[in-house]
């Protein structure tokens, strides 16, 4: 059994099985993420709701993915990755209750989630700096502090922002999974 590098990546790994003879599974919800995140860029959104369910869905999506991550964790691991999947499991629901009223409210949580999901993934992707293929989540790191800063700064009209953060977390998530599941592989 090879040791699992601490990536967030890491922790997918360590979810479908230590022998990786569940690597496909990677593979298929790697390429479900990435094709989600092209097809985000191809549909002209003009409703705030639209975009808010758009949002709502992701989060969800993404919380299942942490909970599921968070129990093959043990101490502080899993009690920090059980509060990332509430956190992403409210700011979904909240997006599904109230697309209208609350879209500025969405930018701003979803600026700071793709900031705090940045620095954390920067982080593991350091601590896993001899992992074959680290730097690939390092620069998916990079890209989601960037938005997120973009998005702080309220720099274009906001509902070309959403569509840029939801289509550029879908595919930074997507490449990931699927650089896993080609890491977690067995060799043939």
């Amino acid at each position: 059994m090879a040791l699992v590098a601490p990536t967030y990546a890491g922790t997918a790994e360590a979810t479908f099985d230590q022998e990786g003879r569940y690597w496909w599974i990677l593979l298929v919800t790697g390429s479900l993420w990435s094709l989600f995140g092209l097809v985000v860029f191809r549909f002209d959104y003009t409703t705030v709701s639209a975009l808010s369910i758009l949002l709502g869905t992701v989060c969800i999506a993404a919380s299942v993915l942490a909970l599921m991550n968070a129990f093959q964790s043990h101490g502080w691991g899993r009690v920090g990755r059980i509060v990332f999947a509430v956190l992403l499991g409210i700011v979904g629901l909240v997006a599904y209750i109230h697309p209208g009223n609350t879209f500025a409210a969405l930018a701003a949580v979803f600026a700071f989630y793709l900031l705090l999901r940045g620095v954390f993934e920067i982080v593991m992707s350091i601590a896993a700096h001899g992992a074959p293929l680290w730097w690939v989540t390092l620069i998916s790191g990079i890209v989601q502090v960037l938005l997120a800063f973009w998005a702080a700064g309220n720099f274009g009209h906001k509902a070309f922002l959403l569509v840029v953060w939801v289509g550029a977390s879908a595919l930074a998530h997507g490449i990931a999974e699927i650089v896993t599941a080609f890491r977690i592989k067995p060799s043939q």
